[in-house]
């Protein structure tokens, strides 16, 4: 049995609560709930009160011997951070790249000449199951130690049946043995291999005919994503994927925009995707689609610095609707970070976010982004005690005081798995 956890005098419990359901875009993005003086009761890895501290004193006073008390007098309380977009199970590394893109190298100068996704897929399928165990298991506890208790993960790294599957395996067994919730996502369609060069339209037959099929039979997925791209897959091509994941269970992901302006923003909401990612060169007429769609703009700001670009307009998507989650893709090509605050910080800097819309960004609108708000996302009664102690007193120093990581305690399922013993 469970420990029971009684978190006490946070100088603000944010939340996140709001009595809405679904994704939250405009200034809906800006209600965190937030209680100040907040304390939260959580039992059998469950939150079962939230409110004051002085509420739950009169409620559980009588059983404070009971209880692990958490004194989080002077600290921000928030729910654990969702990353909604991560290719964690991968391996090998490519740090060689990073000085290739500094000398001048484009992002498929480096992918035609057989480096980026090309070169991790050779290290992936190389690499056993306990060697991309033992490789994601470290990234997943840099993810912790950062205040993220879920993540979404892509396959993508293999592009064939075998390693596609020895991918999504392996996310099965991290979400059976690491205390981070793993969200799988099947993605074979992240590049055209290089046996399919010049071929794409039968690579996605392949893709459809034989790997699918597997990956529905032995459940390994959730979520169906595609790189719809100039040289990658085209709009037709992503779409024939995603509609067959329809069809046999799978809910639409879609890389979208990312180089150019390629209608996958259309796309996406043309196909009822759950989200569309990256976006960095969507249309005007894009991000309307998809704030009348609903489609949730999942932006990852600290991929845009990593390859130097500008960022997505994360700004005008939410003016026009749009719910907005952020990521930190963490990826071993454009995006080598665990770091999800630094993430809220590049939002506010590089979008133009507040530090509420970054907040909700990274925690709510993220769960909404991977299917998971029932569960996580906010502090509310009934959800997992998915919990971050910040050694910061407000969500605004959160933001403001930047590329540091203040988290000073994380619990998951009302387990402390970051910090010091509770006292």
């Amino acid at each position: 049995m469970k420990k029971i956890i009684w978190i006490k005098h946070a100088s603000q419990l944010a939340t996140l609560a709001s009595g809405k359901q679904g994704p939250r875009a405009k200034t809906d993005m800006s209600e965190l709930g937030i209680i100040e003086d907040g304390s939260l009761w959580i039992e059998n890895g469950i939150i079962q009160a939230v409110g004051t501290t002085k509420e739950l004193e009169i409620t559980y006073g009588e059983r404070t011997e009971e209880a692990d008390i958490v004194d989080a007098s002077g600290h921000l309380v928030t729910p654990g951070l969702v990353d909604p977009h991560t290719h964690v199970v991968y391996g090998g590394s490519r740090e060689r790249e990073f000085e290739m893109r500094l000398e001048g190298a484009t992002y498929m100068d480096i992918m035609n000449a057989g480096g980026g996704i090309h070169a991790t897929t050779r290290m992936t399928r190389a690499a056993s199951e306990a060697e991309l165990i033992e490789q994601a298991t470290r990234r997943l506890d840099s993810f912790l130690a950062h205040g993220v208790t879920t993540v979404e993960g892509k396959s993508g790294y293999g592009m064939n049946l075998e390693t596609e599957l020895k991918q999504l395996r392996v996310m099965k067994k991290l979400q059976e043995t690491h205390p981070i919730d793993v969200v799988p996502t099947f993605m074979g369609a992240h590049a055209v291999p290089l046996e399919y060069k010049g071929q794409e339209d039968a690579f996605i037959d392949y893709l459809i005919d034989e790997v699918l099929p597997v990956v529905m039979e032995e459940k390994l997925a959730i979520f169906n994503d595609v790189f719809c791209e100039k040289g990658v897959f085209t709009p037709e091509q992503s779409e024939r994927m995603l509609e067959a994941g329809k069809r046999v269970g799978l809910i639409p992901k879609i890389h979208a925009d990312e180089i150019e302006s390629y209608g996958g923003a259309e796309l996406a909401a043309k196909v009822g995707a759950i989200s569309a990612e990256h976006l960095l060169k969507a249309s005007e007429e894009g991000i309307q689609a998809m704030a009348k769609a609903g489609t949730i703009a999942c932006l990852l700001p600290a991929t845009a610095l990593y390859l130097r670009e500008e960022a997505a307009a994360g700004r005008r998507m939410i003016d026009e609707g749009v719910p907005v989650a952020i990521s930190t893709d963490c990826n071993p090509g454009s995006s080598p970070t665990t770091s999800m605050p630094l993430v809220m910080n590049l939002a506010c800097i590089s979008m133009r976010l507040t530090p509420a819309e970054a907040l909700t960004a990274a925690t709510y609108n993220a769960a909404c982004a991977i299917k998971s708000e029932e569960k996580v996302g906010s502090l509310e009664i009934g959800k997992q005690g998915d919990v971050v102690l910040w050694d910061v007193k407000n969500y605004q120093e959160l933001q403001y005081v930047f590329g540091v990581n203040h988290v000073k305690s994380v619990w998951k399922k009302g387990v402390q798995v970051v910090g010091e013993a509770t006292c």
